[in-house]
């Protein structure tokens, strides 16, 4: 049953759980109504036998008759009067049906109790209320009786009966509205649903990320619709960038791929025709094509670092020791620039992040300072007591305009594109420090050049085990 519920479409199993709640309640109100009712009336019965009293003459009538099998008349009577004695015998009065007698009726002729209030049944089979209380008899000797009066439960049951069909069709009445009204509201409820249901199915079918459902209020499926537009949205930018990526690197990897392919050729061509290439050439021809695929290999490298997700994994983290990972940096800055003088100041600062990236991003920060640096100028590198670690150099610093093109991906001065690089650089710096939680900023020097400001959050002692 529960499975059946299950495959049955959001609408039905809302109607019908509708449905089932109402008859619940309205099964429980008509049972409830009925049991008052019942009640109601044996208890206005009940006082009705309390009230009827046995005449003088009725009871003299009785006592003739006791023993007999049947009442001198049978006429129909209001309620049914007989005598109880204390060993069971009845004596029934005229126009009264005989009934049965019970054990409270003789409990009560034989003085053990004052009155009893029950039901019994007549010779006929019919249900009777009965109500037997101990009185004074014109009985000889040291007889006891009592004086039952009756009255038959059919009045009771027929009304009863009628209120159970009455229920029972107001039951039914209510539990179809309930239906048909469970039914609209599903409707009516569930159609912000089917929207976002259509918007879903649409997107998995076009995969048109431009999509945008129409939100009103602040119910939850309108929480579910912002959530839903967030979601494209991020999904269309995402895949927007992606394909700038593609273009992008597919624009960087051209040049130096014609370029080598350019003089593979011509390694090739002398090869084939016998005109050995002259040593000099040669030896420039060989320095272009191993510049090149260093070139090749660094664009590659930098493209797999930011193909990664922001969301992945960055890696474990661990603590860094921001100054030792600079130092580091700093002796691959001085191999790549011999000319320049690099002075550095680097007080101790801790950070948490990854090891391997913060070394590639300190590196790049300082491929570009040497890569700018005129020839034998200098590069000053400093980390602050307040962990801010700054790299200045004295080149022809970058324009005002380009300040804030500087961190997007293949982005290149247009000084700088006479120079090798494929404009990812920075891109990677900023990412790899925003991921450690801190900050970079390229600002303009004073007296010319720039200055690189990175802050990432950390401490000038190495933190305890559990940091």
């Amino acid at each position: 049953m529960a499975h059946r519920l299950r495959t049955l479409p959001l609408r039905s199993r809302l109607a019908l759980l509708v449905a089932s709640a109402v008859a619940l309640a309205v099964a429980t109100a008509a049972a409830a109504c009925w049991l008052l009712t019942r009640n109601q009336l044996e208890s206005e019965l009940d006082n009705s036998l309390r009230n009827i009293l046995a005449g003088p003459d009725a009871l003299r009538d009785a006592l003739n008759n006791c023993g007999t099998k049947s009442s001198t008349d049978n006429r129909a009577a209001f309620a049914y009067i007989q005598v109880v004695l204390s060993d069971g015998t009845r004596c029934v009065t005229p126009y009264s049906e005989q009934v049965k007698v019970q054990p409270e009726d003789t409990a009560v002729a034989s003085g053990a109790e004052n009155s009893s209030l029950h039901n019994s049944l007549t010779d006929s089979g019919a249900k009777v209320r009965v109500f037997t209380q101990r009185q004074r008899l014109p009985l000889p000797g040291n007889i006891q009786g009592a004086v039952s009066v009756s009255r038959p439960l059919t009045e009771i049951d027929s009304s009863l009966n009628q209120l159970a069909l009455l229920l029972a069709a107001v039951a039914g009445v209510g539990v179809l509205g309930a239906g048909a009204a469970g039914l609209w509201i599903a409707r009516a409820g569930l159609r912000p649903v089917y929207g976002l249901t259509q918007a879903v199915e649409h997107v998995a079918r076009t995969e048109d990320l431009t999509v945008r459902i129409p939100v009103e209020g602040e119910d939850e499926v309108a929480r579910l619709s912002r959530s839903f537009n967030s979601m494209t949205a991020a999904l269309a930018s995402s895949r927007e960038r992606q394909y700038q990526l593609i273009a992008d690197a597919g624009h960087e990897l051209r040049t130096p791929l014609t370029s080598l392919r350019t003089n593979i050729e011509l390694l090739a061509r002398s090869e084939e025709t016998g005109r050995a290439i002259p040593p000099d050439d040669r030896k420039a021809l060989m320095a272009s094509v191993k510049a090149q695929m260093t070139e090749l290999a660094a664009l590659i490298g930098d493209l797999q670092e930011l193909s990664r997700p922001d969301a992945a994994d960055p890696g474990p983290l661990q603590v860094v020791a921001l100054h030792d990972t600079m130092a580091g940096a700093l002796e691959r800055a001085r191999l790549r620039g011999p000319d320049l003088t690099i002075t550095a100041e680097l007080l101790p600062w801790y950070v948490r992040g990854e090891q391997a990236a913060l070394a590639r991003a300190l590196v790049n920060v300082l491929d570009n300072a040497v890569k700018f640096s005129p020839p034998g100028g200098s590069i000053e590198v400093a980390i602050s007591g307040s962990g801010e670690l700054t790299v200045r150099d004295h080149g022809p610093g970058i324009p005002a305009e380009d300040l804030q093109h500087v961190f997007e991906r293949f982005w290149r001065s247009p000084s700088a594109r006479a120079l090798p690089g494929s404009g990812l650089g920075l891109s990677i710096v900023a990412r790899t420090v925003q991921q450690a939680g801190g900050e970079v900023v390229l600002r303009r020097a004073a007296g010319g050049g720039t200055v690189a400001s990175i802050r990432i959050p950390g401490a000038p002692t190495p933190p305890p085990d559990t940091y």
